[in-house]
């Protein structure tokens, strides 16, 4: 839709000024993107009263802008965020010089964006991706197709038994917000976001945890962990890597206030 209704004393879109009124930061953004997703004034009006309700933008759409890629996103999915492109780049720099069927698992994979933009840079890859959730493994499904298989269950129990050994490197962002600090989310993420993405138990971490003690199982010798985390909590998330066996680095990047774990089993094959 093209031709959005506009405020005859401004000139500027009534879309414009209903997303202010809501208190979006970015309502002339928003608004243009709306408009261009919306086929009737009818529809317009109904995805502008689901952005005044809060939902995310993303949501509404239907896409999220991911290194450049549109990613399909959906209601229950996880939104993938820009700091998540610092994994990206992490494993893009472990991959370099891997050989054409290299292994890459994308576990709690949510829509998949960091399996899809790897496999942008890297079509010679082997893609693999993984979620508990349904939702977000049909999401998956639809960014992967053509690129990778996705499965569905609990970290690591979703693949195949013959993945065991194989796996070059695991690509995760996985949840590491502590249980009391969900209510300090925006609203945004705490009200519209699977709370099984978001929540990382106590201290963020749990599942950290059993990605360090369970991935060693499914690693090729040499093969690497690169992990979303905190940056007060990565000393900690790096810190269980180690007490399984890993050698671990932790790199930051401020411009996207990220913050990633490598954690690698000892060298002795490709990686």
């Amino acid at each position: 839709m093209t031709d959005a209704p506009s405020d005859p004393r401004t000139g500027r879109s009534s879309s414009v000024a209903r997303l202010r009124a809501a208190g979006c930061v970015f309502a002339e953004d928003e608004a243009r993107l709306i408009e261009e997703e919306a086929s009737s004034e009818a529809q317009l009006d109904a995805l502008l009263r689901r952005r005044e309700a809060g939902e995310p933008l993303e949501q509404i759409l239907g896409w999220v802008d991911f290194r450049g890629l549109r990613v399909r996103v959906a209601p229950g999915v996880f939104v993938p965020r820009v700091r998540t492109g610092f994994v990206v780049d992490a494993a893009l720099s472990l991959l370099e010089g891997c050989a054409p069927g290299t292994t890459v698992l994308d576990l709690c994979c949510g829509s998949g964006a960091i399996g899809r933009a790897l496999a942008g840079e890297r079509s010679d890859l082997r893609l693999l991706a993984a979620d508990v959730s349904s939702a977000a493994v049909a999401c998956a499904r639809t960014n992967l197709d053509g690129f990778g298989e996705v499965f569905e269950g609990d970290l690591f129990s979703a693949l195949l038994a013959g993945e065991r050994g194989r796996i070059d490197v695991v690509v995760v962002n996985a949840p590491y917000v502590p249980t009391e600090t969900i209510a300090l989310m925006p609203p945004e993420a705490r009200l519209h976001e699977p709370a099984a993405s978001l929540d990382g138990g106590s201290d963020g971490l749990e599942l950290h945890r059993r990605i360090a003690r369970e991935s060693r199982n499914w690693l090729s010798a040499g093969g690497a962990v690169v992990i979303e985390s905190g940056r007060e909590q990565a000393p900690v998330s790096a810190a269980a890597f180690a007490a399984s066996g890993f050698s671990t680095r932790i790199l930051e990047d401020d411009d996207r206030d990220a913050t990633v774990v490598v954690a690698r089993l000892p060298r002795t094959t490709r990686l």
